[in-house]
């Protein structure tokens, strides 16, 4: 611990206008949210794995400990642009290129070799390139500057007990359906076929590229901190010791090797990357049914695939058990480390814009076909072109989102900070 310690400081913090502040120990366990998280977890997993059968009870397991890791090592992508756009700190997005090698690298092992789990064939797929990638994804990420938190970042939080982000994963849902019910509106925009590098370049070639592009980014963040010396990013509570690995937090180059790792199991497993918003537009869909509505007969739902996902139950779809896992793993962790809580009073403009931000993320993440995980993640980490737009993209609708921040009340980064 102490030597990758040592290396998050010498990669990602480097330089700032003072020291980062010394973290504080982390609150005394939560025993009940705990107790409760823990059986949840424990009891669905084994009702999964009895019910529908080794491969999505894995994957629940995976979801799980995806939630941990983003937990204890308070994985932000929301935060790293924000920070790197307003003040030039960098080191959010250095832990992006570590998290996004590790991903390539295995995910590149595993389809080069054609290997799967289960029965799984790896199928990486490229994403379209055209109009609806470029809107989609800026929309997104004005969306999760104002929401507070972005796809991943919003089950985490919801997990342990931040109140506002629930607002804000209403309001992905929100505008998951808004789309699946606008689809013949919002799609069929001009669009090239997506560029997968495998496909000229083979497997080491499009491994070999997505690593020096990573290299090239960290170079520049590099060159951008130096020049503008921002502050440092802000510390969270930790224990101390060993207890530190159960209770958090864990150094950021820990954490993006974890989520990494986990991202190539679940494409090990299912044969397909880790997602998350398209379970949105599922449990959507399926509450409206509830309710008597009729969303299967939209355009959306009539697809084939689309019919098919909503016809069966939610334990069945690959992104909703690794999003619930996120949830109850991210509960496990926070309630551990005695930050599990719950905020009774939400000023009016953070709830209007929670909620805001969570639609355009819907409506976003819809478009663009991913979202910071399915589309960025998933898709430098296949090395498919469109992951790399998405970010570029995400980049400038940052740059929007934060000068929209301060009409909800909500702070920017400034240089004269002591964190960011």
């Amino acid at each position: 611990m102490a030597t990758i310690e040592s290396g998050d400081k010498k990669f990602l913090e480097f330089p700032t206008s003072c020291a980062a502040p010394v973290p504080r120990p982390e609150d005394p366990v939560r025993v009940v949210p705990l107790a409760v998280a823990g059986v949840l977890a424990a009891g669905l997993t084994w009702y999964v794995w009895a019910s529908q059968g080794a491969k999505f009870g894995v994957l629940l397991l995976l979801g799980l400990g995806l939630g941990l890791a983003l937990f204890h090592s308070r994985f932000g992508f929301t935060s790293a642009w924000r920070q790197l756009i307003a003040v030039g700190n960098g080191q959010g997005l250095r832990a992006h290129t570590v998290l996004l090698g590790t991903a390539a690298t295995l995910i590149a092992l595993i389809a080069g070799t054609g290997s799967g789990l289960f029965g799984s064939q790896p199928a990486p797929a490229a994403g379209a390139l055209g109009l609806a990638l470029f809107v989609g994804a800026t929309l997104f990420a004005v969306g999760m500057q104002l929401g507070g938190a972005c796809a991943s970042g919003t089950l985490f939080a919801v997990g342990s007990g931040q109140s506002t982000i629930v607002l804000t994963l209403g309001g992905f849902i929100a505008g998951s359906v808004l789309y699946t019910w606008a689809y013949p509106v919002l799609s069929g925009w001009p669009e090239l076929t997506g560029v997968l590098l495998a496909d000229h370049v083979g497997w080491f070639g499009s491994w070999a590229i997505t690593i020096a592009v990573l290299a090239g980014i960290v170079l520049a963040t590099r060159a951008v901190q130096r020049r503008r010396t921002p502050p440092p990013a802000d510390v969270v509570p930790t224990a101390r010791g060993i207890a530190r690995i159960f209770r958090g937090s864990w150094p950021m180059l820990a954490g993006a090797v974890v989520l990494g790792v986990l991202a190539a199991a679940v494409f090990l497993v299912s044969g397909g990357i880790w997602g998350i918003t398209s379970a949105f537009a599922l449990w959507g869909a399926k509450v409206l049914q509830v309710f008597g509505l009729h969303p299967e007969t939209w355009e959306f739902w009539r697809q084939k695939a689309n019919a098919a996902s909503l016809a069966a139950p939610i334990w069945r779809d690959k992104t909703s058990l690794t999003d619930i896992g996120i949830m109850l793993g991210a509960a496990v962790a926070a309630a551990a480390a005695g930050a599990w809580k719950i905020h009774s009073s939400i000023p009016w403009r953070t709830a209007v814009a929670a909620l805001l931000g969570g639609v355009l993320m819907g409506i976003g993440a819809r478009m663009a076909g991913g979202c910071n995980i399915g589309a960025y993640l998933g898709g430098i980490s296949v090395g498919s072109l469109h992951g790399w737009l998405w970010g570029i993209f995400a980049l400038g609708g940052t740059w929007i989102g934060l000068k929209l921040r301060p009409l909800f009340g909500l702070p920017n980064p400034e240089p004269a900070d002591s964190v960011c």
